[in-house]
Order: structure tokens, then C-alpha cells, then sequence
């Protein structure tokens, strides 16, 4: 079984491009799961995972290409999430989407993609956010 995290924010193209990125992976589908990792900065309404549309998104499309899809929310820091669950399920690679950002805004308010580039011995895959 090959396993891969999804970091997954809420932008839906983003989302998409990942999800495209991976079903066009030479991989055989049927021993694919891809673990999709939504971060909630805030939930008071108390939403689930499922209810994000880009996790939505993302999981069709993985879906369609015959790929097994477990979604998981968690709150907090969006980059330890994904850390923490390609520790929990022993990913064989973390799949993040990159953005456009300034240098100011990187030193700012951090990335999420650095991050987990720097904080883990796992191949990463950065797909292009779009932007």
C-alpha cells in the first residue's frame, strides 16, 4: 500500500491541482490511499472535515481515479497536522500546495509548505497552487 498525505487548505483550485497531480501519478490506484488533512484555524460551529469544499473537491477527484480517500480534520497549526498524520500513517509521501507569496509575507506569517519541506525526512511534493 502506498500512502500519501494531502495537505489540503480551503482553496478548491488548489485543492484540484493537487488532486489532478496525484491521479496522474504512475501509480496503480487500487493500492493508493490518499489521506486528505484539512487544519482548522477556528471551528466553533463545530464543521466537519467532510463539510470543507475544497477537502470535497479534492476527494471526487481522487475518488473517480479509483484511489481510496480518508478525509481528516484536525485544529491548529495546518503544518504539524500534516506532519503528525505521515507520522501516524507512515506516509510513503506529503503532497502540499505552494502559493505565490512575497518575501515580506514569508517571513511574516511563515508557510505552511516550508515547513513541512524543512520538518520532514518524507519525499514532499509541491504542486502549483495556480496562482
Amino acid at each position: 500500500m502506498f500512502t500519501i498525505v494531502v495537505g489540503i487548505d480551503t482553496d478548491e483550485a488548489r485543492a484540484e491541482t493537487q488532486a489532478e497531480t496525484i491521479a496522474s501519478m504512475p501509480l496503480e490506484t487500487d493500492e493508493v490511499t490518499a489521506v486528505l488533512v484539512h487544519s482548522f484555524s477556528e471551528n466553533r460551529a463545530g464543521g466537519t472535515v467532510e463539510q470543507v469544499k475544497s477537502v470535497r473537491v479534492a476527494q471526487s477527484r481522487l475518488e473517480e481515479a479509483g484511489i481510496d480517500v480518508t478525509p481528516e480534520g484536525y485544529g491548529g497549526d495546518a503544518a504539524k497536522a500534516i506532519l503528525n498524520v505521515a507520522d501516524e500513517h507512515d506516509a510513503d509521501q506529503i503532497v502540499v500546495a505552494g502559493r505565490k507569496r512575497t518575501p515580506t509575507g514569508k517571513v511574516l506569517f511563515g508557510s505552511v509548505t516550508q515547513s513541512v519541506i524543512l520538518d520532514t525526512e518524507r519525499p514532499v511534493l509541491v504542486c502549483s497552487g495556480g496562482d
